[in-house]
């Protein structure tokens, strides 16, 4: 499974980000019988100091045995920024777990790392009072969430859309929410760049995870089911660290912009999820709304998310 889909990942995501430069951007001759939009391939292995046939084997796939020097000289030719440059590094990773013997010792390793969360997790966010905060997988399923958060996200959290078959149910999902609920646009104010994100977010996994099924299984089921997101899949669009401004119409509290802030949670040695942070200007209506929610939502609803 995993060598596959990721020679597959990395010839796409290469092509994608060659054809997005010009002649003109990267200081070449543009000619008059170009077929392609972008680079050539002779162009990018000249920009990168390496033979055109060994630039064609990479954009084929073959990244397991490539050199971090050549992958930082490739990342330079296609103007690679710091999140497309960690992604091409994350999938060259992953294709050197693949070697004979040891893909499938990787993948019980990874599988045996995954734990619940520990009970301090969900302390730590119900005395987060005046903030929204849930704790995320690389999925993107909500694994904990505090009344201010449950309230805020209601409409994801009760949609029967969010939730997966079988095993893949237990949590409710922010992608299948997302692409899945007709609600969901009128949920989020910025339906477009919040998919942008969080398709953005689930191509980085799987560029990281080669051995997640489950990850690889949620994407296929949501590029099935929905245009939307199958186009960004497409687009190989990178998102590893995301902040700012999310706008919601939240169907009790009305118009909310909040500032969002995620950051790195570790659970153990080998494993670590997303904490996740709404909060509103101090003294600003939004606040004002934001502690509307919070009276709303009794507190023994902490934590339950179904």
């Amino acid at each position: 499974m995993g060598g596959v889909n990721n020679r597959v990942a990395v010839r796409e995501f290469l092509i994608s980000r060659r054809a997005r430069i010009t002649p003109a951007q990267a200081g070449l001759p543009g000619g008059t019988r170009r077929r392609v939009p972008g680079l050539r391939r002779e162009e990018v292995a000249v920009l990168a100091g390496v033979s055109t046939e060994w630039y064609t084997r990479l954009e084929k796939g073959h990244i397991r045995d490539v050199s971090y020097d050549v992958l930082e000289a490739v990342a330079r030719a296609l103007r690679l920024d710091d999140e497309e440059r960690i992604y091409l590094f994350d999938m060259a990773r992953a294709a050197r777990a693949e070697t004979p013997g040891s893909s499938m010792r990787d993948c019980r390793a990874e599988a045996a790392a995954v734990a619940e969360l520990p009970a301090s997790v969900q302390w730590l966010l119900d005395s987060m009072t005046l903030s929204a905060a849930w704790v995320t997988s690389r999925h993107l399923d909500v694994l904990a969430v505090n009344p201010l958060g449950r309230a805020l996200y209601s409409p994801l959290l009760e949609s029967p859309h969010s939730f997966g078959p079988g095993a893949a149910g237990v949590h409710p999902n922010m992608a299948r929410y997302h692409f899945l609920s007709p609600g969901a646009r009128d949920f989020h104010g910025k339906w477009e760049a919040t998919a942008d994100v969080l398709v953005g977010l689930l191509r980085t996994e799987v560029g990281r995870a080669h051995c997640d099924q489950a990850l690889h299984d949620l994407v296929a089921e949501l590029s099935e089911a929905s245009g939307e997101f199958r186009a960004r899949w497409q687009a190989h669009h990178i998102v590893i660290n995301y902040r700012g401004p999310k706008v919601f119409r939240h169907p009790f509290a009305g118009p909310l912009t909040l500032a969002y802030h995620a950051m790195h949670l570790p659970i153990s040695v080998q494993e670590g999820q997303m904490m996740n942070v709404c909060t509103a200007e101090p003294g600003s209506a939004d606040e004002e709304r934001l502690r509307l929610l919070a009276s709303w939502v009794a507190p023994s609803s902490a934590g339950q998310l179904r």
